[in-house]
């Protein structure tokens, strides 16, 4: 692809990311730092965008410029945000206030949906219970954080940044159009039992077992509500609830909007991989989709199953 064919193809994307021109002004001041005018020059052509400058945008707003020069191969790179979730610099903060804002964005556009396939409860849900968010990030600092300091539940201690991007992340959420989970059928037993294998060890007391006991029960009333009127109540976005017939191997998300378009994997319980890629996130959504074929939907229909399924998980509940 010639320069000025490929220079074409990055200033289109650029305009895409954003309906408003303003937007895209102000966001562009933000990533490079420059005046408004300095910006509007680039934005009419009189001055190009520097290579410094294309790769600050490319990096901050995860273009790829493969697609871009329509330089193609066989291979898709996937990438990872490294964030510190327990106490995120203000670097990270704005990272994920800006995952907060593309998520609010999707709100505009009626045909925006979300699917996430889950074998564990998803983040997404937990942060909207101030001590399932708490147990999260006790679990994740366990398994990952430094090995030569283990922290009791208690002394996990989360800052009030993070506090407040995850009820930010939690409400931003239900504001998509169309949301569906897949979840696997052994979901709320597989964290039932993380849960008394850290009780166990003496690093959740029996205190704190019952108030992450009872955020069970009210994250479970809360999505009973949900899977029965198929929707957020908060809100009325349609939400979709099917449970797998067969165990599912990690937790897997897409969203799909006419602005943008995106797949994660989640590792190591709290990491995304993900790629913005026009392809990947194509074979994502059909792979995804094909799901269902294993799954039953319980949300509005099939008030049995959703029934005997809730009450299910009730009795694993009533274990803890």
């Amino acid at each position: 692809m010639e320069t000025k064919q490929w220079y074409e193809t990055f200033m289109d994307t650029l305009h895409k990311k954003f309906s408003k021109k303003t937007q895209l002004t102000q966001s562009l001041m933000d990533v490079l730092s420059l005046e408004r005018e300095a910006v509007y020059r680039r934005l009419r052509n009189e001055v190009p965008f520097s290579s410094d400058e294309i790769i600050k945008i490319v990096s901050a707003w995860n273009i790829s410029l493969d697609e871009i020069t329509g330089c193609h191969s066989d291979q898709y790179s996937f990438q990872m945000k490294i964030v510190n979730y327990l106490d995120p610099s203000l670097e990270e903060q704005m990272f994920l206030r800006k995952v907060i804002d593309s998520i609010r964005f999707f709100q505009n556009s009626p045909d925006a949906e979300l699917m996430d396939i889950c074998n564990k409860v998803p983040h997404s849900l937990l942060a909207g219970f101030e001590n399932l968010n708490h147990y999260y990030m006790f679990k994740w600092k366990y398994l990952y954080g430094n090995p030569n300091d283990v922290a009791p539940f208690s002394q996990v201690v989360m800052s009030d940044a993070e506090k407040q991007l995850m009820a930010d992340y939690y409400s931003a959420l239900k504001l998509i159009p169309n949301t569906s989970f897949i979840w696997d059928n052994k979901i709320f037993e597989y964290l039932i039992t993380d849960i008394q294998f850290f009780h166990s060890i003496c690093l959740i007391t029996d205190e704190e077992k019952e108030l992450i006991k009872k955020d069970l029960y009210r994250l479970l009333d809360y999505m009973q509500e949900v899977a029965s009127k198929g929707c957020y109540p908060e809100t009325g976005n349609k939400v979709n609830l099917y449970i797998s017939q067969l165990n599912l191997e990690t937790n897997y998300t897409y969203t799909l909007a006419p602005e943008a378009n995106i797949c994660f994997i989640i590792v190591f319980e709290i990491y995304e991989i993900f790629s913005f890629n026009t392809e990947i996130v194509s074979n994502f959504m059909t792979w995804m989709q094909l799901k269902k074929r294993t799954a039953t939907q319980i949300s509005e229909v099939d008030e049995m199953n959703r029934i005997k399924f809730f009450n299910k998980q009730r009795q694993f509940i009533n274990s803890l």
